[in-house]
């Protein structure tokens, strides 16, 4: 069996995972995912991770003793692009910057005047000043020269818990998802020559090492044995960001499949074997799977929005689901089994938070066409709606650039568990949509890297064997139809005819700021 690690911005999961795929105990621990010294920060304290990471092993396995005497190794899969600076001796020298956080960099020397006007020409330039001022290692050498000195390794929260484990500074490819100069293509530190080593200018030695995913990183260590409760010299198996295991996990393997999450970010993902730009100057990401690379396509906000519709409209529901002993997602999904595709003319476009490229930075959330029938029911299945437009866009954008139809969907995260939300998304695609045996597809793609790298399963093999369809969800017909005329002469018209009145907003208002 494998130890497999997810540690997600809500909270830190250890499950036993066997060969065949089955989830043989779980120990989750809800984590505060951050905390503000100033509007619109999120750090967190790495020892806080660390210290949730312990307690969370130590519980599975004094609840599950027999089980730890089959382990064959550990996996560690973690969100992204939360940032740590760390000394010589693995110390952090301030708190982890997250991936939430919204504090901005300045433009520095580069790029010069008339790069700059040359990157304006051809229309890249606010992708360049985005990358440039979002990044926390620029904004810390910027604000924070002693403690960029002081940095030994810059590490994402990956690479901060392998150094726990191993007492190694050990980076995988499979996780560079940040502001870092990293060149997907050639899955390397990017040269000094690069363009994203003078975006982003930090010095190749308080950089990690990198290898492949699914690679032996080191073994535990007595330190971390004692803390953890992990066997001591267990091996560490490298693997890859939450994102890419759960595309891993659900099976998605060739590029026909697309490959929903129905997480706090929702996102359009595939696997393909060229690298390949959906976005232009956005790269694919390195795949969990050894020489591919993932497109993706994100809807910022995405079910966040449910989280946020049950905070602000459903109390009620949730205090009747805490009585009941069931998910308030099940209350929802009652509520509106019986209300018909469209919402009786509500359509949401879920720019709550404003994008980059399209939508862009003066973009915000929109929900047209209401009248005196419509209840919070009504917004709640628009919202789902919304969603589901939104990924099919990233999923048309894909098949435009890869060339490669999309010809049946799998659906990760929580949401994938409201039967409601899948099966809109199939009339919405018009696809066969897949529910994996789980929706631990994160930690379930991290325990297969970990038997592929220690050779008791090829990726052919562990997708056959771990990874098994629950349930499929198949189109009907006619609201097929009526979502196909509801995407194309609706939703695809909203942004185009409202970004002029956002922008208006944003110059009256401020907000969003940008």
């Amino acid at each position: 069996m494998i130890l497999s690690i997810d540690a997600g911005t809500q909270s830190i999961r250890a499950s036993i995972i066997d060969k065949k795929g089955n989830i043989c105990a779980l120990v989750k621990t809800p984590i505060t995912p951050y905390f503000s010294h100033k509007a619109g920060w999120a750090e967190q304290n790495p020892a806080y991770y660390w210290d949730v990471f312990c307690t969370t092993t130590q519980q599975l396995f004094n609840e599950n003793t027999s089980l730890k005497e089959q382990l064959l190794g550990i996996t560690v899969t973690t969100q992204r692009g939360t940032v740590i600076n760390v000394d010589k001796e693995g110390n952090p020298l301030r708190p982890a910057i997250l991936w939430l956080d919204q504090r901005k960099a300045k433009v520095e020397a580069f790029p010069n005047w008339w790069l700059r006007t040359a990157m304006k020409g051809i229309g890249i330039y606010s992708i360049v000043e985005h990358a440039i001022t979002e990044s926390e290692a620029n904004w810390i050498r910027q604000n924070e020269a002693d403690i960029w000195n002081k940095t030994h390794k810059f590490l994402f929260l990956s690479g901060y818990f392998h150094y726990q484990l191993t007492n190694r500074f050990i980076e995988t490819k499979g996780n560079m998802v940040g502001y870092v100069p990293f060149d997907h293509k050639t899955g390397d530190w990017a040269s000094k020559r690069d363009v994203k080593s003078k975006m982003f200018p930090i010095a190749l030695n308080k950089l990690p090492e990198l290898i492949d995913v699914g690679e032996v990183i080191g073994n535990i260590t007595e330190k971390a044995a004692k803390e953890t409760g992990i066997p001591v010299q267990l091996p560490v198996i490298s693997t890859a960001s939450d994102k890419a295991c759960e595309l891993l996990g659900t099976g998605t393997y060739t590029s026909n499949v697309g490959c929903l999450s129905f997480g706090t970010t929702a996102t359009f993902s595939t696997n393909i074997k060229k690298y390949k730009e959906i976005i232009p100057y956005f790269p694919p990401y390195t795949s969990a799977i050894k020489g591919c690379f993932n497109t993706e396509i994100m809807v910022y906000r995405g079910y966040w929005m449910v989280s946020w519709f049950k905070k602000e409209f459903g109390s009620r529901e949730v205090l009747q689901a805490e009585e009941l002993g069931i998910a308030a997602e099940s209350i929802f999904d009652e509520m509106i089994k019986d209300i018909p595709a469209g919402a009786m003319g509500l359509t949401l476009q879920p720019f709550w938070s404003p994008g980059i490229k399209s939508p862009g930075k003066e973009a915000k959330g929109s929900i047209i066409g209401f009248g005196d029938v419509h209840t919070k029911a009504h917004i709640y299945k628009a919202i789902l709606e919304g969603i589901g437009y939104a990924l099919r866009n990233g999923a048309e954008q894909t098949q435009e650039k890869t060339g490669n139809k999309i010809t049946e969907l799998r659906i990760s995260g929580g949401g994938s568990q409201s039967d409601e939300a899948m099966q809109l998304t199939a009339n919405i695609f018009n696809l066969p949509t897949h529910r994996p045996h789980t929706f631990e597809t994160s930690a379930l793609g991290a325990a297969m890297l970990g038997f592929i790298g220690l050779g008791l399963h090829t990726y052919e093999s562990a997708i056959k064997e771990m990874t098994h369809i629950k349930k499929t969800f198949y189109p009907n017909k006619k609201e097929v139809a009526i979502y196909d005329q509801l995407y194309k002469d609706v939703y695809l018209q909203m942004y185009p005819r409202l970004k002029p009145i956002y922008e208006k907003i944003q110059k009256i208002t401020g907000y969003p700021k940008i």
